[in-house]
């Protein structure tokens, strides 16, 4: 090999050898371990693809499952909803203050979501919180958000609170490189603020769209710190299993069911890759 061919190798050398130490590595360990199980008589053992038959019947996981879907096809689409919203309404121009109002919308974003659940979580409960207060002071009678009944739309409000800002400003991005002469010739021709948005803007945000949708896709299967901090305070409303990444850790680290939670993982993983995947090609068919 000559030289110049190692000069490439160069470059990318030291991000492969990361990237095979923190990505690679611990999917192959953890695809190691999912064959294996560890039992209280006879030590640990292959077992073949028993762990993947036992998820694939395992009611608690296929509940996780069903709960992370739910979320997945209601929260998504509002958040989206209310960045393109808001990206929309600063790339107008008609906007006063609009870079306060950008800085305001993304600041949740950098806020550590431990900290935004917990805030919410105290801000929700009815006998230390606000909506306990309203309900006291006011005489009113507002559910209780922590309830077992509401608290996957507890646990939305918080994402979305958390990841709007983050979203409009990748759909903002993709409105600032939209060419300007289009909005003029479009003026020129009589056309309107919201038909210059269907016929000019939203065409350019087809691929910011995808991108922010492929993101809240894996986010939505990652789901986890919020559940996991909204146990303390909520523990009757937050199961074990509650999602499938909560109920990888409590196999993991309470239960000592490390291979399980390993086969759990593994399938979840390539669950949400293939999810993604078949947005990404649906939603992009089509486009050069």
């Amino acid at each position: 090999m000559t030289r110049r061919s190692w000069i490439g190798w160069q470059f990318t050398g030291p991000f492969l050898a990361v990237f095979a130490l923190v990505f690679l590595a611990p999917i192959g360990y953890s695809a190691y371990l999912s064959v294996f199980r560890t039992k209280l008589v006879g030590g640990t053992g292959f077992v073949g693809m028993e762990n993947y038959t036992k998820t694939f019947s395992d009611p608690q996981f296929w509940e996780g499952v069903s709960r992370v879907a739910i979320f997945l096809a209601v929260q998504v689409p509002i958040m989206l909803g209310l960045a393109l919203l808001v990206a929309l309404a600063i790339d107008s121009g008609r906007l006063y203050g609009t870079g306060f109002f950008r800085v305001s919308i993304f600041l949740p974003y950098a806020v550590p979501a431990v900290v935004a659940t917990l805030m919410c979580g105290f801000l929700y409960g009815i006998r230390f919180g606000l909506v306990g207060s309203l309900n006291e002071g006011l005489g009113l009678n507002i559910p209780d958000p922590l309830a077992p009944d509401w608290i996957l739309t507890t646990i939305g409000n918080i994402v979305t609170w958390e990841f709007v800002g983050y979203n409009m400003l990748i759909l903002y991005s993709g409105l600032r490189v939209v060419d300007t002469a289009l909005y003029e010739a479009a003026a020129i021709d009589g056309a309107g603020q919201f038909r210059i948005i269907r016929a000019i803007k939203l065409p350019a945000l087809r691929g910011p769209l995808v991108v922010a949708t492929i993101f809240s896709i894996i986010g939505s299967f990652q789901l986890f710190t919020e559940p996991q901090i909204l146990k303390s305070i909520a523990p009757n409303a937050i199961t074990t299993y509650f999602t499938p990444n909560v109920y990888t850790y409590q196999l993991s680290f309470t239960g000592q069911q490390v291979n399980y939670s390993a086969t759990i993982a593994l399938v979840m993983g390539v669950a949400t890759m293939i999810v993604a995947y078949l947005f990404q090609r649906r939603s992009l068919k089509g486009v050069d």
